[in-house]
């Protein structure tokens, strides 16, 4: 029979990964993302998927993201019954991620029903905390380069893919065919991951295409950001700086060390973590040790650079702390959590600064602040944006198009066809043509719940 491939989310967009693979009455999704950025796109997280879950037999995660764990929760929920296979790190960020998804979920829908600015009569959390914790259940770990099986008779085996921790492209062997999935790439010069391994042989490759439209620039995470905050200080101004819980927080902890030890920052600039999810990831980065570039020391370093907030209490306390300092919190585009309440309190004062430090997906706060936007509406409120926005350009953790392509040389053979997924039109439209005109092979960009048959 043939293997089917629907690609439930990730095509088209950068969010919301779910590759559904069908063979033999069996199915299997390949991550189980939520969508994020415009609100066409966050509604398909309540829309039910064209199958029923309790019909799924396994699900793979290539790592911990929301954009590609976020799902999980929900669809235990709907009746999944099987194991969501993942590497130990990734469970790891997980067991963090999932239970936070949800509590944030929680609040936002409490504080909008408490302020009354919801446009529904009484606003609903996608998932509880309570739901994610109970989907934790299901996770059931694989070692890198490990041959195991998620549906009797399918073979899949993990590599390292960069990114962040646990972060891994998969192999998928099936039905005589074989598929990989790129998972999403890290960069060659991470901060802090170690670079994506070569790609095994395969008949078919689902490529990520975040930044396949563009090449990172040749400056460094801290030569970017040591003038920025240099600036901010002079002027008596705190920055905030949206963060990634996973991975980009770390990354600027680690540069925030080496530039104070270096003295390209004022020693004394007070900077906080405030974030329990990026607080508990900071101290996984001692545990797995070898899965990326960081030594103990390091790790140690990285730990004690930023004091670390987590109840509410001292969240609401940094307010009040006076003179310039660094705010490092969660979510990194601004879609949520306790960074919402810090650019409200600091995007109308000049003197500030909100620092960028990722990919901003279309449709998020983060996408309309680096857009030039002169309001940001938060929490009911359109709060007016005179803060000064900078976005950094080295901070990426995703692949450029360049090493994206380098990826993909480095295949042993042709595919005989390739996906390009996980990215915006543009961006993966422009690595679609790289591919037919440097590679010579064929490569198709999927449209949202498309099916492919092999």
């Amino acid at each position: 029979m043939n293997v089917n491939i629907t690609f439930l989310g990730g095509a088209g967009t950068v969010t919301g990964s779910k590759y559904l693979v069908q063979h033999n009455g069996k199915q299997l999704l390949v991550d189980c993302g939520l969508f994020q950025g415009y609100k066409q796109l966050r509604l398909r997280n309540w829309r039910p998927l064209p199958v029923e879950p309790n019909h799924v037999d396994a699900v793979i995660l290539t790592h911990a993201h929301l954009d590609h764990s976020g799902y999980v929760p929900l669809l235990v929920r709907e009746g999944f019954k099987g194991k969501v296979w993942c590497t130990p790190a990734t469970g790891d960020l997980a067991r963090i991620l999932l239970p936070d998804s949800g509590h944030i979920q929680e609040d936002d829908a409490a504080f909008a029903n408490r302020k009354g600015y919801s446009k529904h009569a009484v606003a609903m959390p996608l998932y509880t905390e309570d739901d994610a914790r109970s989907s934790l259940k299901h996770l059931k770990s694989a070692a890198m380069h490990e041959t195991f099986e998620p549906i009797p008779g399918w073979r899949a085996r993990f590599s390292g893919a960069g990114h962040i921790l646990g972060a891994a492209s998969l192999l998928l062997e099936v039905g005589n065919r074989r598929i990989l999935f790129s998972g999403d790439l890290g960069r060659t010069d991470d901060v802090l991951m170690l670079p994506p391994e070569p790609p095994p042989e395969a008949d078919v490759v689902l490529i990520e295409s975040t930044y396949g439209d563009r090449t990172h620039p040749a400056d460094t995470l801290a030569h970017e950001l040591a003038p920025a905050l240099t600036r901010v200080a002079a002027r008596g101004g705190s920055a905030v700086v949206p963060v990634f819980a996973v991975g980009r927080a770390q990354a600027l902890l680690h540069t925030l060390a080496e530039l104070k030890a270096a003295g390209a920052i004022p020693r004394h600039l007070p900077v906080y973590l405030d974030s329990p999810m990026a607080i508990h990831t900071t101290d996984l980065y001692a545990k797995h040790l070898g899965e990326h570039r960081l030594t103990a020391q390091q790790c140690h370093t990285m730990e004690h650079a930023a004091t670390m907030t987590s109840t509410p209490d001292d969240s609401k306390a940094i307010a009040h702390q006076h003179g310039p300092k660094v705010i490092l919190s969660a979510s990194g585009m601004a879609t949520g959590g306790r960074v919402l309440h810090h650019l409200a309190n600091h995007l109308p004062d000049h003197r500030n600064m909100v620092i960028l430090t990722g990919y901003q997906a279309p449709g998020t706060r983060g996408a309309l602040l680096a857009n030039g936007a002169t309001s940001l509406r938060m929490h009911g409120q359109d709060i007016p944006v005179r803060a000064e926005v900078v976005q950094l350009q080295a901070a990426s953790a995703h692949a450029d198009g360049n090493q994206l392509i380098d990826w993909l040389k480095a295949l042993p053979t042709a595919p005989s066809n390739v996906f390009v997924v996980h990215g915006d039109d543009g961006a993966a439209d422009t690595l679609r043509q790289r591919i037919n005109h440097e590679l010579h092979w064929p490569a198709t960009v999927p449209e949202h719940g498309a099916t492919w048959a092999a």
